[in-house]
């Protein structure tokens, strides 16, 4: 040690600053993946946007739909931010603003009505019900909900995956899902912080999250209440047939898919993302001590109970009672949220923590889904899809309907994929002697179920907020459960919907 050459220092006996410093070279790896997608994007938009015309679509009575300029672009930006959604090239919201943003600069539309989208009342709700979530995890009726239900349902992760699937569809039968997912949300999160792995992704995660998802599209399904589809298909069904369909009928043809749809969604979870643990040792004796813990309930949480309750009453109310049909969802959600940060349960802290990024995902969607109606794209596409199946097998023809709208839904919104399908596929039903009420059907229930991008429904949106899967992971999953559901929907055409009275073919006179 004595031989040890000693480095130089200041008066101050600090180190002297050498004369030269040598850096060691940063090496930054280009994402030529990210890169490669996002040209592919404008690629395809730029393609569309500069070719002279696409042949029209041609609906079986003779009538031709065509293609403006204008719905040429939005047929190429709807294709763009599809890609850019799923491979993520940058946040998914800001995506959504570069859809406003193109349709402005290159004439689609008006700056306008493409940005008045981005605050359309669907996005309002949404955002409510972001507001009750937070009111459930501020007031701590989130943790009580949590540990009450692992209490019960015990330390097996596959059960508490089960568990929480179920509760979230039952939710989803009497509340928009929307909501539904708002409130089951924060209550898995709380759940998972119990798992031990910290906030990083797992397989548990994974599951957990996208089982949520995919369970309130599924039991949304099952009732008028789960969200504005239902409705607002049965008001379509009745102009273009004058035929209508009641509460109680709609349930007890869409109630059997629906549960078995959650069921099967469970089994296939369980196979892509099997939790790492089959068990959490402690778990039930855990979450009963901290249930104790949390004492009797406070005046916060019957508050936010009784606002929540009083929402869902009146939404439920709308089904039954006409005059009360004025009322919009989008206000009475609000209402409870306006109730939160009146009584100063939420403050500006919890508006801070809205997942922003969600909320312009949805605003994009609603803005392209609009754009694709508006210019006349929606009805093209449904046209030349439908026309060529108007000489297949019966079976085959409504399967090609629900296959149309179980796509069209993942990308803009579900009431308008039945809107632009709907009518044409009557008119076809009626070659091939098809009734109307199993094609209305069959197109209610894929669009209830957008399981591939996340833009099909805020559920979706509100489960990737976990930070638990990608947007890749998600669309994924989503192919196998997609093709599940459509076997599952012929099957039932075949059996399930006759045995409980559904017509299927017109009989011969």
């Amino acid at each position: 040690m004595a031989n040890e050459k000693k480095k130089p220092v200041t008066s101050a006996g600090l180190p002297e600053i050498p004369d030269q410093i040598h850096l060691a070279p940063i090496y930054k790896r280009i994402d030529w993946k990210r890169i490669f997608f996002i040209f592919l994007g404008l690629g395809l938009f730029f393609w569309l946007y500069f070719i002279p015309s696409l042949p029209d679509a041609v609906d079986p009575t003779g009538k031709h739909f065509a293609l403006s300029p204008q719905g040429k672009a939005a047929l190429g930006l709807f294709l763009m931010a599809g890609i850019w959604w799923v491979f993520e090239v940058m946040p998914i919201g800001v995506t959504s603003i570069a859809i406003g943003v193109v349709q402005a600069l290159f004439a689609i539309r008006s700056a306008k009505d493409a940005f008045r989208d981005f605050m359309d009342p669907s996005v309002m709700f949404i955002f409510g019900s972001l507001l009750i979530g937070l009111a459930f995890t501020r007031s701590g009726l989130t943790r009580r909900l949590a540990y009450k239900m692992l209490s019960i349902i015990g330390e097996n992760t596959k059960a508490i995956l089960l568990g929480t699937m179920i509760i979230t569809a039952a939710l989803a039968h009497f509340m928009a899902h929307t909501a539904a997912a708002a409130t089951v949300f924060p209550i898995l999160m709380a759940i998972y912080s119990l798992y031990g792995e910290g906030d990083r992704p797992t397989k548990f995660g994974k599951a957990l999250f996208v089982g949520m998802a995919y369970s309130a599209g599924a039991g949304s399904i099952a009732t008028m209440l789960g969200s504005a589809r239902a409705p607002a298909g049965v008001g379509m069904f009745k102009e273009f047939t004058g035929m209508d369909i009641t509460f109680f009928e709609l349930s007890k043809y869409l109630f059997p898919v629906s549960w078995i749809m959650v069921f099967l969604i469970w089994v296939m979870i369980l196979i892509f993302f099997k939790p790492e643990k089959p068990r959490i040792e402690g778990l039930k004796k855990r979450a009963l001590d901290l249930y104790q813990q949390l004492g009797p309930m406070t005046a916060k949480e019957i508050f936010v109970i009784c606002c929540v309750i009083g929402v869902v009453t009146v939404m439920t109310l709308q089904s039954f009672i006409p005059a009360m049909r004025f009322l919009d969802r989008s206000a009475l959600i609000l209402v409870a949220g306006l109730l939160f940060f009146l009584t100063r349960l939420l403050t500006i802290k919890e508006l801070e923590e809205i997942p922003w990024n969600i909320i312009f995902l949805f605003s994009g969607a609603m803005s392209i889904g609009f754009c694709l109606w508006q210019v006349g794209t929606a009805q093209w596409l449904a046209v030349h899809w439908l026309t060529m199946f108007k000489e297949a097998h019966w079976l085959v023809f409504i399967m090609s309907i629900a296959t149309f709208v179980l796509i069209m839904t993942n990308f803009i919104m579900n009431v308008a994929a039945i809107a632009i399908s709907l009518p044409v596929a009557l008119v076809i039903a009626k070659y091939l002697g098809v009734t109307p009420e199993v094609v209305f059907y069959a197109a209610l229930t894929t669009a209830g179920m957008p399981f591939l991008l996340l833009i099909g429904a805020a559920p979706n949106a509100m489960a990737y907020e976990s930070k638990q899967f990608t947007t890749g992971e998600f669309f994924g999953a989503g192919i196998p459960a997609s093709i599940v559901l459509l076997i599952v929907l012929a099957l039932a055409i075949l059996t399930v919907w006759p045995i409980l009275g559904m017509p299927i073919l017109v009989k011969q006179a």
